[in-house]
């Protein structure tokens, strides 16, 4: 099978022609200085200086951001556009159609065209912190593949702040804390490796060298908006060390020269998961990580985009790479990019200690109940959820269970499962999934960054090497045909079953516990009455042909009032409960716009919360899957633990 392997190339070093110019660069990089000192008032400038030669010319900026999955390219905060040369304005026109380029004539014996631009930044910068993903000033040749374009970066930040990024830098600059006015220099790379160099700095700024004995090395960089923040636990330092161990031993290889876990924790800098080869970009809430129970929420953050440097940026689906920042990624497989990645990070989470084995079961139990009670896959596939991810992501919650979303990430998640408690099985526990990732995502070893695309007839032959078995058919019927139930053989393999009970498990208990102080706070009754209920009764989502569905409740209703008393949380849980084996309804007062309406719900069934019940007789796979690999020192003692606290969620 010939595969398209591309070259890593770590020297400034291309030739490449301009389309429709007839000529050629010099072997010269594009130089782009990044400024973010103007970071408080939400403004980034660039200063980038292009080699050229006489005659047409098109730059354009990237559309297609890769981990994104859909067009994201921010082209309209873009502003304050100037080409000059030799200190003369370049007339420029923006492409009538493809709004991200622009056309310039470069005028006789000019060979370095300056252009500078400004970023209206909308999102993830506060006062204290800067996030740069490199779309927001990047301008380069159009119609060249982006790995044959070279560029080199520096980059400028307020007076204080640290720096982290995956990107090398030069010189002596007191990396990564700059003297004040200094501009700091990175080596020369390429396009595509710029873009997936992202850069975080921050004034409460820390750097944590990880697992020092793995070699390539890796870091954790953090930034805060306050000083205390950035300070992070050593249990949780220890647990991120972990997780760089238990991922050397399973996947047994790396695909990158260093690698930089770059963290955010900020109210105001909003939420963010992106993985590039080198680093990823984790943004959460500022005390996400302050203490165990809080963490539970994003505890498989940094393992699910540390996976995804070999599950999605070294190993992708032929359609998810393209050779440009314009041509449409398609979404077909990406539940393996997205749902393996989904299975692979959360066992790395339980394996490290970043979770519990129980909460691993608690979180699968809801993940699972959740795809079960998804009305929408009586007729939308699971593959359909991946290749129509650029119009289903970000999506309206509104009937969200009928029309589907981003599914591959959970449905991947019990496929991979399914396959790893098959092959266990069927190989009398002397293989695993374990075996097939060293395969497929160890493919050539070390070999730093690089991008190696596969097929799904590829997929299915390493699967063969680990175990012969008919993988081409097992895929095709969890993923291309109508399944109106979930895949749940990969928990009832590995030796438990979904069940629900009356009360809410743990983790679920956990996680509603510490978001009930906040306006968005919901409470789950999606099992039982089929709603999603946020804030002070307003609904979200109701579930297809379920109770609240065939009483006539509609998402964007708020519920005034639940059998004549002013709403609360506690009261809705409590007519549940009382409405158990009666035949009385639940009577609602709900607000639909400025219009008043009654609704009664014949529901008496009780609270269900979903849980994993484990069934004896069987061999306990699920547990052993989440068994560390590596040997690692003893976790500290978590200081900062706090006890559980008392609430009425039940």
């Amino acid at each position: 099978m010939s595969l398209f392997r591309p070259v890593v190339c770590r020297v400034a070093i291309f030739t490449f022609t301009l389309v429709g110019a007839g000529s050629m660069f010099a072997q010269t990089p594009i130089q782009i200085t990044a400024d973010l000192s103007d970071a408080p008032r939400k403004l980034y400038h660039a200063e980038v200086d292009l080699p050229v030669a006489p005659g047409p010319l098109t730059l354009t900026t990237p559309k297609w951001i890769p981990g994104n999955h859909r067009p994201t390219g921010p082209v309209d905060e873009i502003t304050g556009v100037v080409f000059t040369a030799g200190g003369k304005p370049i007339i420029w026109r923006r492409d009538d159609v493809d709004l991200y380029q622009f056309h310039l004539t470069i005028p006789p014996g000019v060979t370095t065209l300056h252009a500078h631009l400004d970023c209206i930044v909308t999102e993830r910068v506060t006062q204290k912190i800067a996030v740069l993903e490199w779309e927001k000033l990047l301008l380069y040749p159009a119609n060249i593949p982006v790995k044959e374009i070279p560029i080199q970066p520096s980059l400028i930040v307020p007076a204080g702040w640290g720096i982290g990024t995956a990107l090398t830098p030069e010189g002596n600059g007191a990396y990564p804390i700059p003297a004040p006015g200094v501009v700091t220099h990175y080596a020369a790379t390429n396009v595509e490796q710029l873009e997936d160099s992202p850069v975080i700095a921050g004034q409460y700024f820390h750097e944590f060298p990880l697992a020092p004995e793995i070699s390539p090395k890796h870091y954790l960089d953090v930034v805060s908006d306050q000083p205390d923040d950035s300070n992070l636990r050593p249990v949780f330092l220890a647990e991120v060390a972990n997780l760089v161990r238990e991922a050397d031993k399973m996947y047994a290889s790396h695909h990158y020269h260093v690698y930089h876990f770059l963290l955010t924790l900020s109210d105001a800098a909003g939420g963010e998961g992106l993985e590039h080869d080198q680093s990823s970009d984790n943004g959460v809430d500022e005390k996400t990580f302050a203490d165990a129970e809080r963490q539970l929420a994003e505890a498989d953050l940094l393992a699910h985009e540390f996976t995804h440097s070999w599950n999605g940026k070294y190993r992708r689906p032929v359609g998810l790479y393209q050779p440009d920042f314009a041509s449409p990624q398609q979404g077909a497989m990406l539940w393996v990019y997205e749902g393996m990645t989904q299975f692979l990070g959360n066992v790395l989470a339980a394996r490290s200690s970043l979770t519990s084995p129980a909460q691993y079961r608690d979180m699968l139990a809801y993940s699972a109940a959740s795809l079960d009670n998804r009305p929408g896959r009586q007729w939308r596939p699971t593959e359909d959820t991946a290749v129509a991810a650029s119009v289903l992501r970000g999506g309206n919650p509104s009937w969200s269970n009928w029309r589907r979303g981003q599914d591959y990430y959970q449905e991947g998640e019990l496929l991979w499962l399914d396959a790893d408690t098959l092959i266990r099985k069927t190989t009398g526990d002397r293989k695993s999934l374990n075996d097939f990732e060293r395969i497929f995502l160890g493919q050539g070893g070390n070999t730093g960054p690089l991008i190696l695309p596969y097929t799904f007839d590829e997929l299915v032959a390493d699967l063969n090497q680990v175990m012969p078995y008919d993988w081409a058919t097992f895929l095709h019927d969890r993923i291309d045909n109508i399944n109106p139930r979930a895949d749940l053989a990969g928990i009832e393999q590995g030796g438990y079953k979904l069940v629900y009970r009356d009360r809410l498990s743990p983790s679920e208990k956990t996680l509603l516990s510490k978001s009930r102080h906040r306006a968005d706070a919901s409470i789950d009754t999606w099992f039982s009455l089929g709603i999603r209920v946020k804030g002070e009764g307003n609904i979200t989502d109701v579930r297809w042909n379920g109770p609240s569905d065939q009483a006539r409740l509609a998402p964007g209703q708020k519920i005034l009032a639940v059998n004549g008393q002013a709403f609360t949380p506690r009261l809705l849980k409590a007519a549940i409960r009382e409405a158990k084996g009666t035949t009385q309804p639940i009577h609602l007062i709900v607000q639909a716009d400025s219009y008043l309406s009654t609704a009664d719900i014949n529901y008496h069934d009780g609270e269900r919360y979903p849980v994993l019940e484990r069934v004896e007789g069987v061999p306990n796979y699920l547990d052993e899957i989440t068994r560390p690999l590596a040997k690692s020192p003893p976790l500290p003692p978590d200081s900062r633990r706090e006890d559980e606290q008392s609430d009425d969620l039940n």
